[in-house]
């Protein structure tokens, strides 16, 4: 039997002997994490689409695709943290074994989910300014209040004041 077929096997053992929302639940053994695996999403997903699915259970708090290491494509799989473990728990039941883009996935509990070290910027915030400001020239203020554009143009800044006519824009 495949595990999203037990997980439904399970869940209607638990509402046919009334031990939903009890410490009885095997979703107890799980409280003390809001993290949940999902796997067998279509590879073409974006992150913004699993966001959108996942967040039909619950507020999310924190996601982790996968994604290859050469390539940066999503792998199809991730995990995702929920601000609350009962929304894990609705994600769990709810979306395991659904069909996206005709692929069945898998939702299930992490108990013992560690995440990875985001990788560190090597150029220092300062640094990358100035190779922005090298780019795309600048943007800063001059004397005056003049505002000098990427394409060299000098332009005045917004002092608060209103437009003339501005209910004709």
């Amino acid at each position: 039997m495949n595990q999203i077929a037990e997980v439904k096997r399970i869940n209607e053992y638990e509402l046919t002997h009334d031990l939903t929302g009890t410490s009885s639940s095997w979703h107890a053994d799980f409280s003390s994490s809001s993290w949940v695996f999902v796997g067998g999403l279509p590879k073409n997903l974006t992150e913004g689409d699993v966001l959108c699915i996942m967040s039909e259970m619950g507020e999310i708090e924190d996601i982790n695709l996968k994604r290859s290491d050469d390539t940066g494509k999503f792998e199809g799989f991730g995990w995702v943290k929920y601000e609350d473990f009962r929304s894990a728990v609705i994600a769990v039941d709810g979306l395991g074994g659904q069909q996206i883009l005709g692929r069945s996935i898998r939702v299930d509990h992490c108990l013992a989910y560690n995440v990875p070290k985001k990788k560190e910027d090597s150029a220092p915030d300062n640094e990358k300014d100035a190779e922005m400001k090298a780019i795309y020239g600048g943007g800063g203020e001059g004397e005056g209040g003049e505002v000098y554009t990427a394409n060299g143009n000098v332009g005045k800044r917004y002092d608060g004041e209103e437009l003339e006519g501005w209910e004709r824009l």
